[in-house]
């Protein structure tokens, strides 16, 4: 029965983060938590795992399409792997009733910038606003114009996504793709495809850190990664088509829930 749960939430989590390139992690360890009974310290790596195949799937379907930016990926990337291994001990220092207050203050705050985001006029819009960006795109190719403006933007994104990767267990595509939208003239697909490419580097170096302090996968766990992998390709299939607007605007409103049953667990 824990094994039918963990490939329905599975196919759930992968589904959302092929839909927004941002929200499967941050839905993933509320799903183990609560479907499977983990607490919140387990259920990260595992979370981490599954989001991490999920997202290295959509990459791959990124590529393909030649709307990776893979050199910003691979900066993104490094410079979270910096940071990645003092999540991961921070999560270990910090209680597990903190760890949670922490992981409800961040699901709140996404939700209420997601919302924000979706009443925007360029929410559907793939070419974003005029303001100046930090990080210009050629207008010819789209691909960045490297500078040290642009590399150490996406390189302070990196760090800080690291840092909530391994601390939380969230893929830090909630991160990414808000950050390379306002600093960035990247198109909303490119970013979310970017984004996931990051998230599923950075996952694969928190969860061998992980592994090597005695990561163990049950049945219901190894049915959550695997379908996870099924929901990611139906998601990116419907993304391609979906309004952006109505995406956030669909994806805010569960995670205030959420995040308010995490809560109140805490409390109780």
């Amino acid at each position: 029965m824990l094994s039918l749960t963990g490939g329905l939430l599975g196919l759930i989590i992968g589904a959302v983060l092929g839909l927004t390139g941002a929200g499967g992690g941050i839905f993933a360890v509320p799903a183990l938590v609560f479907g499977l009974g983990m607490d919140i310290r387990s259920a990260a790596p595992v979370a981490l795992l599954a989001v991490g195949a999920a997202a290295a799937l959509g990459a791959v379907q990124g590529l393909r399409r030649g709307i990776v930016r893979y050199k910003a990926a691979m900066v993104l990337a490094a410079a979270g792997t910096v940071t990645a291994p003092l999540g991961v001990q921070l999560a270990h220092w910090l209680s597990p009733r903190w760890l949670n207050m922490v992981f409800v203050a961040i699901m709140l705050i996404i939700a209420y910038r997601m919302f924000l985001s979706s009443r925007s006029p360029q929410a559907d819009s793939d070419l974003g606003d005029e303001q100046a960006k930090a990080c210009k795109v050629s207008k010819d190719t789209g691909r960045f114009l490297w500078n040290l403006r642009t590399a150490t933007t996406l390189g302070s994104i990196g760090v800080v996504s690291g840092l909530a990767t391994g601390m939380l267990g969230v893929g830090g595509g909630f991160i990414i793709v808000p950050a390379l939208a306002h600093f960035s003239e990247l198109r909303m697909h490119s970013i979310v495809a970017t984004s996931l490419m990051v998230i599923a580097l950075l996952s694969a170096v928190t969860v061998f850190i992980a592994w090597s302090h005695g990561l163990l996968l049950t049945a219901p766990t190894w049915a959550f990664v695997l379908t996870a992998l099924v929901g990611m390709a139906g998601g990116r299939a419907v993304a391609v088509r979906g309004s952006l607007k109505m995406l956030r605007r669909v994806f805010s409103i569960p995670r205030v829930g959420v995040g308010g049953l995490m809560l109140m667990r805490n409390v109780g």
